[in-house]
């Protein structure tokens, strides 16, 4: 049997309910010319999602994917937190953040890996926003409301990014060895927000890659009002509670 060569990259991606995408998702990473690996969080999908997994690791991927079941829904940071707490003891050198439902093009894993490999970026974001407003397929309501939302975490953050909520990301490990993750409190979508606000603080370098997000064709999305809501007021203790923090910093 031909060796397998361990990949220095892992893409996290967390599921829940996702039968329609998981398979189809997973075999467009592996089918980039860049070997990257996968990790599968998924909090306990009555649907089926973590067995299409299995199945995939005992016919075909055995030393490339990975899965990792928790039970209930526990939210879209701690799965991440959980994801990069292995991915960091498990050697890799970049940390990929992507969602299941082809909303994030698994084709724009290589541009987010040479922003960090190539271009001197400690963080490379999927940027929605950087160059005009790239989103197929939303509501126009959900356009502007994502849109407004990241322009007022840039207002109350003074963070210079044009996509602050985006949630696809490559990282490098030192970022996420020198941010306390026990420390990252939100767990729905200011998650994303704290993440990039905590590495800026750290001295840690982001650069945007644009992207174009397309709305998921199959499944149902986990979006919801009291994601926004904790995102618009954490934003503001996130701001606050900085003031009064010391942050760790990147090694010169």
């Amino acid at each position: 049997m031909e060796e397998v060569l361990k990949s220095d990259a892992v893409v996290i991606i967390p599921t829940y309910n996702e039968k329609e995408n998981v398979e189809n998702i997973i075999r467009a990473v592996f089918d980039l010319p860049h070997a990257f690996d996968v990790l599968i969080i998924d909090d306990g999908s009555p649907d089926g999602t973590a067995g299409i997994v299995k199945r995939l690791q005992a016919d075909e991927f055995a030393e490339r994917l990975h899965l990792l079941e928790r039970q209930g829904k526990l939210g879209l940071g701690t799965a991440y937190i959980t994801g990069f707490k292995w991915a960091i003891a498990h050697g890799y050198d970049y940390v990929f953040e992507m969602d299941a439902d082809f909303s994030h093009n698994p084709k724009d894993l290589p541009r987010l890996y040479e922003a960090c490999t190539v271009q001197g970026a400690d963080v490379a974001v999927g940027s929605r926003y950087i160059s005009g407003v790239n989103v197929v397929n939303w509501p126009m309501g959900r356009v502007i409301m994502s849109y407004f939302a990241s322009k007022y975490v840039r207002f109350i953050t003074g963070m210079k990014i044009a996509d602050t909520t985006a949630g696809f990301k490559c990282y490098r490990r030192e970022v996420l060895e020198t941010i306390d993750l026990d420390r990252i409190h939100f767990k729905g979508y200011a998650f994303q927000i704290e993440m990039k606000f905590t590495a800026v603080k750290c001295g840690f370098k982001i650069v945007e890659v644009p992207i174009i997000f397309v709305n998921r064709e199959l499944g149902v999305s986990k979006m919801s009002g009291g994601i926004f809501g904790e995102a618009f007021f954490g934003v503001l203790r996130l701001r606050v509670s900085s003031w009064f923090r010391k942050y760790p910093q990147k090694k010169k």
